[in-house]
């Protein structure tokens, strides 16, 4: 497919997106943060899948199949009583308080020490995330605006388009943008799979049903594993899932803030619940795609590509499936890093404008130019983040994100927990030793568990280690 149709595509596609950003423009920090919590349950529930599965779900996913099989299947399965925590008992707390951050209950909790640590584990982890997600849509846009027309061009290039044209639909809209624009990134993304599949099953003669067979009856299709040494095993995945999805949503500012833009608590919560059962057969049809593409690329002798995220890339793009696939992976992919890093980048402004700098107490338009700044300075530091973690990858970038947020999040998670579950109050200048430390002593002991456990390996089971570590400093500087 030519370069310039790819361009012709992202252009018109990026025009629909600026289009939704004038029409839900709203220029005032309360609109920008929260859409004046007036959007439809409905409307965010949709959207959400989209910026839960984002451009990493839409690439590496399939090409994680190779090697580990259904076995995500796991922690997916894990994330429905995540959710349902989230639902029941973190976001009632949510809207009683009538937060715009999240961790602003953590000051109301604990302290202030405790809530600007709060926030810039926040803000560490969703800056991490975001680049991941990013760079592998940076890569893919490489290759085919630029290496298949026959141009060298640094890696620097695409990745700066891609943020530039995030930043300017995002500058503005805020999140009732975000909502709407992710409704439509959603449905590409979910259309591409469909799609792709279809054209899969026509090559072999196949319906929905002869697909399902065919995998089913492939070495890719195992979901579950015991083995207790084996990093894929159950029990380590469907706990790590749970508390994934409580410290990724419930514990993040850029999901939750979509969740406390619904109209009342209801309906935020019929949107998680919602949203936590589509997910399930979303994934699903993700991982059966990666299975039907090692399938095809046996079959047709066509020699895997030496990073299992390329697999889905090199498939469409290079013209086996035909040219309607190749379009639609293509919307597909720029709908899937816009869902997530669109709303990552308007939660990080969000988090950093209220959580740092404290730009409520400042007048209206002192805090709107803040804003602004704030909003191109995050926007910089995703560029660097991305180029970082170019330079140092060399793994499925899926199980680097789940890695990453395993230390991150984990003390979130021991912050969130203390609170809820004691009473107890702490020495709150003291909390910086805990939620350093806690971290630290996870990736020692990740690293040396086969040694001193007897070839136990840690897997994103971690984050629950990290957790309970944060946990247990807390009580030891708990308050008499």
């Amino acid at each position: 497919m030519s370069p310039w149709v790819i361009i012709l595509l992202i252009s018109v596609y990026f025009g629909v997106l600026m289009l939704i950003s004038k029409l839900t423009a709203d220029n005032s920090n309360d609109g920008f943060f929260l859409g004046k919590r007036n959007s439809p349950w409905y409307i965010v529930a949709f959207g959400m899948i989209g910026a839960s599965l984002s451009g990493i779900t839409f690439i590496s996913v399939p090409g994680w199949v190779g090697n580990d099989q259904f076995s995500y299947m796991q922690m997916i399965l894990g994330y429905v009583p995540g959710y349902l925590v989230i639902a029941t008992v973190l976001m009632p707390v949510y809207y009683r308080l009538n937060l715009t951050s999240i961790y602003t209950y953590l000051e109301k909790r604990f302290g202030y020490h405790t809530y600007k640590a709060g926030a810039s584990f926040f803000l560490v982890s969703r800056l991490i995330g975001a680049s991941f997600r990013l760079y592998l849509v940076a890569i893919v846009l490489q290759y085919a605006l630029f290496t298949k027309a026959g141009i060298e061009v640094p890696f620097v290039i695409p990745v700066l388009i891609t943020i530039a044209l995030i930043w300017l639909y995002t500058k503005n809209g805020g999140i009732k943008t975000i909502i709407w624009t992710d409704t439509l990134q959603t449905l590409f993304m979910i259309l591409a799979v469909v799609i792709t599949l279809w054209v899969i099953g026509n090559h072999y003669g196949l319906g929905l049903a002869g697909l399902a067979d065919k995998v089913a009856n492939s070495g890719y299709s195992q979901i579950f594993f015991w083995d207790g040494l084996d990093d894929k095993n159950f029990f380590k995945n469907f706990f790590a899932g749970a508390f994934m999805a409580i410290v990724m949503t419930g514990l993040d500012q850029d999901m939750m803030q979509k969740n406390l833009s619904c109209r009342n608590i209801k309906e935020a919560q019929i949107n998680m619940i919602s949203f936590s059962i589509v997910l399930i057969f979303v994934n699903l049809l993700f991982l059966s795609l990666g299975a039907l593409l090692y399938i095809y690329a046996a079959d047709i002798g066509l020699a895997l590509p030496e990073k299992a995220d390329e697999l889905y890339s090199t498939i469409a793009l290079d013209g086996y499936l035909g040219t309607a696939v190749a379009l639609f992976f293509i919307l597909g992919l720029i709908a899937a890093a816009y869902s997530s890093a669109d709303s990552a980048l308007t939660a990080l402004t969000t988090s950093f404008c209220i959580d740092i700098l404290n730009v409520q107490e400042k007048s209206s338009g002192v805090q709107i130019r803040m804003r602004k700044r704030v909003h191109l300075l995050v926007s910089a530091l995703l560029v660097a983040v991305i180029l970082i973690f170019h330079a140092i990858n060399d793994d499925s970038v899926i199980k680097e994100m789940f890695t990453a947020a395993a230390f991150t999040y984990g003390p979130l998670l021991g912050l969130y927990s203390f609170g809820f579950f004691t009473q107890k109050s702490i020495a709150d200048a003291r909390v910086w030793i805990v939620v350093l430390a806690a971290p630290v002593l996870s990736y020692v002991l990740k690293i040396n568990a086969a040694d001193w456990l007897n070839g136990y390996e840690f897997g994103f089971e971690i984050l629950l280690v990290n957790g309970a570590l944060t946990f247990l400093g807390l009580l030891i500087i708990q308050r008499k």
